[in-house]
């Protein structure tokens, strides 16, 4: 009984509260077109005033009584028709003739009428004072003077009547269907809500065997399908509980960050693969926190975070490592710690900073060397042979710099991904006596030999040939540079690998403590006599890169006063594109 009379009542309420609904909806529904409608009569009425006024206007000449014009009109169109010169005087109405007529007030003051002769069309709303009630005016400027219609407002109205009749028996049928509407769908939701309930009810006392009918309107249905799922999937939430936590375990080890939580008994309860990294715990949580790394600013942190103070990012020096430091207060009294390792951040911005100093020592020289010669030309007036010994060493310091800025951009398109190879087979002899040309008349003055040495089945190698072709200068001017009377070799070799393209000379050599940073930027052995021999310091760097970028690597080897070997190594074509 209790279940049948919760039904009745769910049902009885749908349906009361669907009436009000609805009530309130129609009552809307007839006001907003009651108030609509009456302006978009009236509105309506205006318009074909105007229209009919402007068809007697065009009617009315100097050929055609005034008054027999205005009577024939008036019979046609049903309304009022006057006509009115431009002075004012009525000489021609549907409702007035004769004596009548003459006696008609002067209508110059007429609203609509000085608004029809000012912009062409006039209207007004008012009562008529020779009709006696109120009437719609409409006037239309015309040659003989204006014309005018006319309607007593109660024959608008009496249209506008009609048209409420209509919209409220309208509403009146929507009101009915829509409550035999309501009734059957209360009565087809609450049966389902009803059953629903009870489900529900024996669910949460621990009966998981009822289940719901999977039937049911919309989202009564969907309603219950998602009950009898939910009834389905209650012992397999304890497992996805457990997954889930695996997951979280595994994105916490998964962080970039150091991260470790502290409880309010200060022990260490979780930290991640980083975090231990970065302090250098090796034993397994939970352990005491007083066994972290002895650092006053980490101890500081997680002491403040414990009495319920966050701590702002502060940057802290660990065993040789630099981290930023944040910690925060947990709900339950404990403590979190996080650790980002800013480590080779601030390695990068030394670097940063030592190539800037580089770059402004490299280019500090030619530019006072050039700024000290252009003073002396222009203060002073030297011999010719002098001007042009200035202007030699001018043009000289000129072509080191734009050197210097034309590595410097190749090397900043390479680092920076802007460039990126497009490698073909290439013959490296070829290549080779390209680059080997441009060294001819420099080698000749030293006393250098040149020669080409590839290796059997090293003859081709699958690079991109513009930057073989740099690879191969860059190495061949180097080992010019460092060698006299000697012999400098452009030479392949062949690995498993791939392809090994490099030069060797017979020059100075270099010692092995400078070996490990000649691809450095701005590295040289003899700062002196690199710059005296027009090197920019960027080219074993520009080199480094371009082999890189097609996956291979470098290497160098030198024995000091016996000569010097750097050498790329270039994948085959498979390896090249798995790179």
């Amino acid at each position: 009984m209790r279940r049948g009379g919760t039904g009745v009542r769910l049902t009885a309420r749908l349906i009361a509260g669907s009436f009000a609904v609805v009530c309130v909806l129609v009552a809307l529904v007839v006001a907003t077109i009651d108030r609509r409608l009456h302006v978009r009569i009236a509105d309506e009425s205006a318009l074909e005033l105007a229209r009919e006024a402007r068809l007697v206007a065009i009617e009315w000449n100097s050929a055609t009584d005034a008054d027999s014009l205005a009577n024939a009109a008036g019979a046609a169109l049903g309304h009022r028709v006057t006509l009115i010169d431009p002075h004012g005087h009525v000489i021609g109405d549907s409702e007035f003739d004769g004596p009548a007529l003459q006696h008609l007030q002067n209508h110059s003051t007429r609203p609509e009428v000085i608004e029809a002769i000012a912009t062409g069309t006039g209207t007004s709303r008012r009562r008529s004072p020779s009709a006696g009630d109120e009437e719609q005016y409409a006037a239309v400027r015309a040659s003989l003077g204006v014309a005018r219609v006319s309607v007593t407002t109660s024959v608008v109205e009496q249209s506008f009547d009609r048209a409420r009749r209509d919209v409220l028996l309208a509403g009146a049928i929507a009101l009915v269907i829509s409550m035999l509407i309501a009734g059957l769908f209360s009565r087809s939701v609450s049966r389902p809500i009803v059953e629903l309930r009870d489900v529900a009810q024996a669910m949460a006392g621990g009966d998981l065997t009822r289940r719901p009918r999977l039937t049911g309107p919309a989202e009564v249905g969907e309603l219950a399908g998602a009950l009898h799922a939910m009834a389905e999937q209650l012992g397999a939430r304890l497992l996805a509980l457990e997954t889930e936590e695996s997951l979280l375990t595994g994105l916490f080890e998964s962080l970039n960050e150091g991260v470790l939580a502290v409880d309010a008994a200060q022990q260490v309860v979780r930290i991640n693969r980083v975090g231990r990294t970065l302090l250098q715990v090796r034993g397994g949580v939970p352990f005491p926190a007083s066994e972290l790394p002895e650092h006053r600013a980490l101890a500081t942190a997680i002491r403040a975070a414990l009495d319920g103070e966050a701590t702002p990012p502060a940057e802290v020096v660990v065993d040789d490592r630099t981290l930023m430091l944040t910690a925060r207060p947990l709900a339950d009294g404990g403590a979190v710690v996080a650790m980002l390792d800013l480590t080779a951040m601030r390695r990068l911005e030394t670097v940063r900073r030592d190539f800037v100093a580089n770059v402004s020592h490299e280019l500090k020289t030619p530019l006072t060397i050039i700024g000290g010669f252009a003073e002396t030309l222009v203060d002073d007036d030297p011999p010719v042979e002098q001007r042009r010994a200035f202007a030699e060493t001018i043009r000289v310091n000129t072509v080191r710099m734009q050197r210097i800025v034309d590595d410097l951009l190749d090397l900043s398109r390479i680092e920076s991904g802007g460039w990126v190879p497009n490698p073909t087979l290439v013959d490296v002899a070829g290549v080779a006596d390209d680059a080997l040309a441009g060294v001819e008349a420099q080698a000749a003055e030293r006393g250098v030999a040149l020669s080409i040495a590839p290796a059997i089945g090293g003859s081709e190698v699958y690079a991109d040939p513009l930057a073989l072709r740099q690879l191969i200068a860059n190495l061949v001017e180097n080992a010019v540079r460092h060698t006299r009377d000697g012999l400098v070799t452009v030479f392949t070799e062949v690995d498993d690998a791939g392809v090994w393209v490099g030069v060797r000379d017979t020059g100075t050599g270099i010692g092995a403590e400078h070996l490990p940073r000649i691809f450095e930027r701005f590295y040289r052995v003899d700062t002196g006599r690199s710059r005296e021999a027009g090197g920019t310091g960027l080219g074993l760097a520009i080199v480094r890169h371009l082999v890189e970028a097609h996956g291979g690597r470098v290497r160098a080897t030198s024995v000091p006063g016996r000569g010097t070997t750097i050498a790329g190594l270039f994948p085959n074509e498979g390896q090249l594109a798995a790179h």
